[in-house]
This record gives C-alpha cells, sequence and structure tokens, in this order.
C-alpha cells in the first residue's frame, strides 16, 4: 500500500484529474506512457502473451476478434443531435444510460492493481489536432494505442493539461444488457458532450482506434470545417498528394505503398485547407497470408514494439503462422508509422491533392480498370462506396455478392453522406483535383467466366495517373454508367480498357451492366434525401 501511496503522491498534475472522475488514485497504480519493455514485461506476466521469434508482443482480445458494430452507441443530446445521422449506423443512447455504464467502467477499473494511461494525440497537423487519454487495464491495450496514436515529445507531455477526448476501456467487465438500451454484454458508446468513450464487454483493440475515427469524423467536418476521410495518401517526389479510397480486398494498400512515392498514411486522414494529414501515428495492418515476398513492408515492420492480435505461432520457436485461421480470419498487427522504410514523418502534406483514387473489385466484370469521374460522379461513387465479394466464401454461393459501404466506411461515419460528399466535391473544384475510379476485380467476364486485372496493368495506370499522361489521353464513353474511360494507355492492351471489347460474349455483358446498374440504384437510394438531382442522376441509367 506505501508503494501505492507513494505513486499517487508524485502523479503529475495532468493526472490529478482521474480522482475527479472516480478513480481511487490512492490504491490504484497508475502507469502514464510506460515504456515498450515494461508494457511488453506487464503483458507477459499478467495477460498470457508471448514474445514472437520477430521481437513483436503476440496478444489476444478473448472472446471478441473483430468490431461490433450492432453495440455501437452515440449519446443523444443537445450539442450534436442535429448533426448525427441516426439510423443503423449511429444508433440513439440516452444520456443516463451512458452515465450508468460510464460508471461501470470506472467501478471496475478501480477494482484493478494496475490501470494504465496513454496521453497521445490524433491528427498530425497541430492546428487541428486533438489530445486524447486513453484509461485501460491491459498493457497490451495500452501498448496498441501508443502505437496507433501520435506520440507526443517529453515536453508536450510535461505540458500536457487536460484532454480533449477521453476512452475509458473496461472491456473484459461486460455491460448490463438488461440497462435500457442494450442489446448485449458488450457496449461501445461515444458522448460528444463530455467528449467520451465508454467501452464495456468486448476486448478487441480495434473499437479504440476506430472509436476516435469516429470522433474525428464528427469533430473535423462539424467544429474545425475540415473533412475526414477513410483512405490512405500518398506523396510523390513533386510533393504532388494522391488519396486512395477502397474496402477490404480492392488493393488500397498494396497500391499506395509505392517505393517511389512517400507515405503519409494507410487509413485515416484529412483534407485541410492547408493540405493533408494523417490522424493516427500507427498503422493497424491485416496479417492473414502476410509474406516478406507479397507484403515486404508491413513484414518488416513486425519487431519489437509491435503488437501481433490474435496470431497464432508456434509454441517452440515463437515463430508467428500468418496463414492459421484457428483463432480468427482477422488477424492484425499493429505497429508505429516509421517502421515503415518509406513513411513521411510528420505525416502530413501542405500540398492539395492532386488525383482520387476509388478502387473497387467488380466481380461482375462490368466496371472498366480505369475511367475519369466527373465532379458529380465523383460524389455518387464516394456515397456509393461499391466493391463485391466473390462466391466461393459460403456453400451455395453462386454470384457475386456486391458490398456497398457508404464513403468507403459506412461503419464510421457520423454525418450525413451527403455532407462529407459535398465537401470532398468542393475541395476538389478548388484543387482542381482530378478523381479516378479503378476496377482491381474482373475483366473479359465475369467471375469464373473473365480474369482478375493483372496487377501490373493496375499499376500501369497507378503510374500513367501520377506522371499526368492518363489525364491527356483519349476518351469514350461507357453506356449506362456513362464513364469516360481511355481509348489506349502505354503498358496495358487496348481492349481491356473498355468491357464491351474485352468481353467476348456481348449479351452477357449486357445483362451484367444491367444488373449491376440495378443493384447501384437500390443501394443509393437510402441516401439520395438532401442529394442534389445532378449527383443522383450520375449514377448508371438503367
Amino acid at each position: 500500500m506505501a508503494a501505492n501511496k507513494q505513486q499517487f503522491l508524485t502523479l503529475p498534475n495532468e493526472l490529478h484529474s482521474l480522482s475527479d472522475a472516480g478513480f481511487e488514485v490512492d490504491r490504484i497504480h497508475v502507469k502514464r506512457n510506460s515504456a515498450v519493455a515494461q508494457l511488453y514485461e506487464d503483458a507477459v506476466m499478467k495477460e498470457g502473451a508471448v514474445i514472437s521469434s520477430n521481437g513483436a508482443l503476440i496478444n489476444f482480445s478473448g472472446k471478441k476478434t473483430g468490431r461490433s458494430p450492432r453495440d455501437k452507441r452515440i449519446v443523444f443530446e443537445e450539442t450534436s443531435m442535429d448533426d448525427i445521422w441516426w439510423g443503423p449506423v449511429n444508433i440513439r443512447m440516452p444520456e443516463h444510460v451512458f452515465e450508468i455504464n460510464r460508471e461501470r467502467a470506472i467501478d471496475y477499473l478501480n477494482t484493478r492493481e494496475d490501470v494504465y494511461v496513454v496521453d497521445a494525440f490524433a491528427g498530425w497537423d497541430p492546428k487541428y489536432r486533438i489530445k486524447v487519454r486513453v484509461i485501460c487495464a491491459r498493457a497490451y491495450h495500452a501498448l496498441f494505442m501508443q502505437n496507433m496514436l501520435i506520440r507526443p515529445t517529453k515536453e508536450e507531455l510535461d505540458n500536457w493539461g487536460e484532454p480533449d477526448f477521453t476512452i475509458y476501456n473496461a472491456g473484459q467487465f461486460p455491460a448490463n444488457r438488461f440497462t435500457a438500451g442494450m442489446t448485449s454484454a458488450t457496449s461501445v458508446e461515444i458522448n460528444f458532450k463530455r467528449m467520451e468513450m465508454v467501452i464495456l464487454g468486448t476486448e478487441y483493440a480495434g473499437e479504440m482506434k476506430k472509436g476516435i475515427f469516429s470522433v474525428m469524423h464528427y469533430l473535423q467536418p462539424v467544429k474545425f470545417g475540415q473533412l475526414s476521410l477513410h483512405s490512405s495518401a500518398n506523396e510523390g517526389e513533386k510533393g504532388d498528394v494522391t488519396l486512395f479510397f477502397g474496402l477490404s480486398g480492392t488493393g488500397k494498400t498494396t497500391l499506395s505503398a509505392d517505393p517511389h512515392r512517400k507515405l503519409i498514411g494507410d487509413d485515416e486522414h484529412v483534407w485541410a485547407d492547408n493540405g493533408v494529414f494523417n490522424i493516427e501515428g500507427g498503422c493497424y495492418a491485416k496479417t492473414i497470408g502476410l509474406s516478406k515476398e507479397k507484403e515486404p513492408e508491413i513484414y518488416n515492420a513486425i519487431k519489437f514494439g509491435s503488437v501481433l492480435e490474435n496470431v497464432v505461432y508456434d509454441s517452440r520457436t515463437r515463430e508467428p503462422n500468418y496463414e492459421d485461421v484457428m483463432i480468427t480470419e482477422n488477424t492484425r498487427c499493429a505497429y508505429p508509422i516509421e517502421f515503415i522504410e518509406n513513411a513521411k514523418i510528420p505525416c502530413l502534406s501542405r500540398n492539395q491533392p492532386s488525383n482520387i483514387i476509388m478502387l473497387t473489385c467488380d466481380a461482375y466484370g462490368v466496371l472498366p480498370p480505369v475511367s475519369k469521374l466527373t465532379e458529380e460522379q465523383a460524389q455518387y461513387h464516394f456515397i456509393a462506396g461499391y466493391t463485391s465479394k466473390t462466391p466461393g466464401t459460403e456453400d451455395g454461393v453462386l454470384e457475386p455478392s456486391p458490398t456497398f459501404s457508404t464513403c468507403y466506411g459506412q461503419p464510421f461515419i457520423v454525418l450525413h453522406p451527403g455532407r462529407y460528399a459535398k465537401m470532398l466535391a468542393e475541395r476538389m473544384k478548388k484543387a482542381n483535383t482530378n478523381c479516378w475510379l479503378i476496377n482491381t476485380g474482373w475483366v473479359g467476364g465475369k467471375f469464373g467466366v473473365g480474369k482478375r486485372c493483372p496487377l501490373k496493368y493496375t499499376r500501369a495506370i497507378i503510374n500513367a495517373i501520377h506522371d499526368g499522361s492518363l489525364s491527356k489521353s483519349n476518351f469514350e464513353t461507357f453506356p449506362v454508367f456513362n464513364l469516360q474511360i481511355p481509348t489506349s494507355l502505354k503498358d496495358v492492351p487496348p481492349e481491356l480498357l473498355n468491357p464491351s471489347k474485352a468481353w467476348s460474349d456481348k449479351a452477357a455483358l449486357d445483362n451484367e451492366i444491367k444488373k449491376l446498374g440495378g443493384l447501384f440504384k437500390e443501394a443509393f437510394s437510402k441516401y439520395e434525401q438532401g442529394l442534389s438531382e445532378a449527383v443522383i442522376n450520375a449514377g448508371p441509367h438503367v
């Protein structure tokens, strides 16, 4: 007890507010921004973690191995209620229920011997960044967030003051599912008036990362007037910036990792008045099927200081097995962005984006390998957020499965999609930014008939975008979707560029065009309220 009392007496001023929040700081041991080695030791001794042969920490998130979007809640309160896009993505929670869960989380954390505090930034631009405080009971969670947020200097930490946003992570302890508004023992909730987040009933670390992203998706447009985006970004030698949008499996990570360009970030950005900046200080990469040959940047970033999450390992050699899905297919690694060799530090650019690339993996084989979008089409496809999953993932699934995730990140958006899309169009117009739709999926036929567009051709398209030659090409119109497609392009077979020429069965193509166009119209209809006729009509005409 004496040692813990001493810990309280020497707490920096920045942490005295913990007692005001209900923490028994005279009893618990508060560890703030701990050294990586200390977090390794605690995780190994107290949480069953192991140190892998490559030096990374392997730990496990328990029963939940992915996000729980159905358990996400936004507190319904007067300061934000008129801005929130209420519905199945942003489910309302009464303020008094949040207070109950907040108290439950703090009560649980007060039972722990060690409580970890991480103070760090979200956003690389000092003008728009926020100070985040994470309070948790697992060393693995603390190390994860020290990797994923932007680490302050010693001087910044010594003069921290009060945080702008606080996460109470009591994920080991369940929510009371009989509390009004609770549907399960898991609850992930954000209160924009209190600027707080409470996590109960899930130890999956990604909830904290995406919770911060949801907060920035609200704060940046509403409070700062800046555009938050679920995208990767890189910068060329001449300072030209490209934003990449794309859902899982479209190639966003692969294509934005370019040896000839600096990586600003791989997942979350803000397009600000004065340039583009990364929200995060690290990367959270999928490791399923990872190999040094296919993704050397990620493979080499997994070392001391990285966190491997739910990865199976050899109990004798401690070598990670990236092929084993016994625990989950959603195996991950969190590491500081400076572990990527060609990362741009600080992770920002003072230049406006020259190009936007929207990636889709179209298993119907309908969309051309590359199309130039108008301002209205850019808004339409941004709101639609289309890709498709291929057959074979489940027994009896014989047709491609369309996926529409608005703004290329539906689970994380807070405002109506049209609001983000309008800001996107305004910034594109002001910066004279080109927008391209690239299909990394099937060409010459749908899944089972055609083939996946070879990566070398997609890379040739990306290179032509970056060197400016694609924008100078001659274009023709692809019907129904009314897309402008180049007639020729260096290092890409001309017949591949136009589905009408790539498909041998023209009647089958027409059928698939109408089918996909109908799927677009059906999916888009739920977002049409408040949109202009020009944007609504920028989609396929079936």
